[in-house]
This record gives C-alpha cells, sequence and structure tokens, in this order.
C-alpha cells in the first residue's frame, strides 16, 4: 500500500489534488447536512434563521477561501503550502458550487426547483476531480519511441476533443450528459449532436421554428421518463425542495426602458407652437347725432 501510494499519488505530484478532491466532498456533505438541519429546525442550528439583517451565503466565504487558495497555491510547491492550497481551494469550490443557482439566476433559488442545478454541478465538478485523479498525462514522459508518441499524441486529440464535446453537451443544457459523458464517453458524443433544450445558450442563439417544435418535444418525452429518478436521487443527496420557483421576470416596455431625452430650448418652443396673438380690440362705435333733420 505504501508502495502504491508513493508511485501513484505522491510521485506524480497528486497529493494537492487529492486534498482538494476530499474537502470538496467533506464540504458538501456537512454543507447540506447543516442547511437540512437548519430548515427542519433540529439541532443546534435550529435557530438560525432570523428575519433581519444581513443573509451571508455561504458562497461569500467560499469566494474568499477561493482566492486564498489561488494566491497560496501561486506561492510555489512548497510542501505544506500547496497542500493546504488545496485544501483551501476545494473548500472554497464546494461552497461556490453548492450555490451556483443562486448565482445562476441571481435569486435565492437554494430550496427551489431551480435549485437542483447547484447538485448537477456538484456531480460534474466530482465527476472532473475523479477522472483528472484517476486518468493519466500523456505529457511530460522522456524516452519515447516513435509509436508511443504517436500513441500519446492520439491520445492527447481525443481528450481534447471529447472535453470539447462536454461543452457542448453543457452549452445545450445537457448537464447529467454531460455529467455521465465524463465517465461513459459515446453519452457525450451522442448528446452533443442531439438537439439543444429550448432554454439552453445553445437554443436561444440558434433558434429555428422546427427545431425547437422538435426539442419542445423530445425534452417532455425525456422529462416524463426520466425527470422522476433523477429528481429522487437529487432529494436524497440534497434533500428535497420546499419553496416554489420565482415567478419569471417581465419584459420591460422600450419606453421605459429608456426613457426620453429631455428636450432643449428650441424644441420645446417647437412643440408649444407660434405664440398666441392678442386679440384685436372692437372699433370704438360712432355716436349717432340724433338732431339731425
Amino acid at each position: 500500500m505504501g508502495q502504491w501510494w508513493q508511485d501513484n499519488i505522491i510521485d506524480p505530484g497528486k497529493l494537492p489534488l487529492l486534498l482538494c478532491f476530499a474537502a470538496f466532498i467533506v464540504t458538501f456533505l456537512s454543507t447540506r447536512i447543516i442547511t437540512r438541519l437548519i430548515r427542519a429546525g433540529i439541532g443546534p442550528f435550529k435557530n438560525n434563521v432570523s428575519s433581519s439583517g444581513v443573509h451571508v451565503h455561504h458562497a461569500v466565504p467560499g469566494i474568499i477561501l477561493l482566492i486564498l487558495g489561488t494566491i497560496m497555491a501561486l506561492r510555489g510547491p512548497d510542501s505544506p503550502w500547496i497542500e493546504i492550497a488545496g485544501v483551501l481551494s476545494g473548500i472554497g469550490i464546494s461552497l461556490i458550487l453548492d450555490e451556483f443557482a443562486l448565482i445562476l439566476h441571481l435569486q435565492d433559488v437554494y430550496w427551489a426547483n431551480e435549485g437542483r442545478v447547484s447538485v448537477e454541478m456538484i456531480g460534474l465538478a466530482t465527476a472532473v476531480f475523479g477522472f483528472v485523479l484517476l486518468g493519466f498525462s500523456p505529457l511530460g514522459v522522456d524516452e519515447l519511441s516513435v509509436d508511443d508518441l504517436e500513441i500519446r499524441v492520439t491520445l492527447l486529440t481525443g481528450v481534447v476533443a471529447h472535453f470539447l464535446l462536454l461543452l457542448v453537451c453543457v452549452l445545450k443544457g445537457k448537464y447529467r450528459s454531460a455529467l455521465v459523458g465524463c465517465f461513459v464517453a459515446p453519452v457525450a458524443w451522442w448528446a452533443a449532436i442531439r438537439l439543444a433544450r429550448p432554454n439552453s445558450w445553445w437554443g436561444r442563439r440558434y433558434r429555428r421554428p422546427r427545431k425547437i417544435e422538435r426539442a419542445l418535444r423530445r425534452e417532455t418525452k425525456f422529462q416524463t421518463r426520466w425527470d422522476p429518478r433523477w429528481r429522487w436521487v437529487s432529494d436524497l443527496i440534497a434533500g428535497a425542495p420546499s419553496m416554489p420557483d420565482p415567478p419569471p421576470e417581465l419584459p420591460v416596455p422600450a419606453e421605459r426602458a429608456q426613457p426620453a431625452p429631455a428636450a432643449g430650448p428650441a424644441e420645446a418652443a417647437a412643440a408649444a407652437g407660434p405664440p398666441a396673438r392678442a386679440a384685436n380690440p372692437a372699433p370704438a362705435s360712432t355716436p349717432v347725432d340724433r338732431t339731425a333733420g
């Protein structure tokens, strides 16, 4: 066991990454347990919620810890600072991604249905950590033969292409396919060439009436079949939503979005029209001489 640890963790320099991954998992589980206790009013956190004051979301200390970890990692690969940087970065990444839905929607949707995207991002980050820890580096090896070099270049090209397809899955709103595709590559390939979800970035940018209708039909069929199972897993890990989704934002009318500029003196004078003329006074009546004739 000691030799395996030395050959696979210490020598490749994966100890900071392993500590980062461990801190990431422990922080996520601890955070979800604490927030569920707060919501249920159980344990030492039952009186943690108040109706006044400033509510500091745990993404805020997560950002601070991630900044500290990054600065400490830039200090150099000296031990133990690089290991401490890995732990701080893992805690910060976990706290930030746990409230990814809040950052995305700029609303407190932690316990709403839209908050499930945070769990999906946690799962995607977990898959990336595991992929890097369990994978291998095709670079940095000396004394390669021509055949070995061709194999490693081919593998590196395939890895880059695979990550590009994972990125396409994310842009098309297929987070679960991207998560599974980290380990089962054909899932990511298949999802990348399929139609995008209507509300995804890809679907909003490349809209076509026929494709939108097909995407809506497929999404309805997919959600009917797989969403109950995914919700069960998500609720088991992070807790079931207990708040309704926020109402959609209404579009702002154009005349309200951009107020008209103030009119200048010349425009105000033109709008007012010509100045009113004074009424001509009636001519004085000439007195009639009634003594004549």
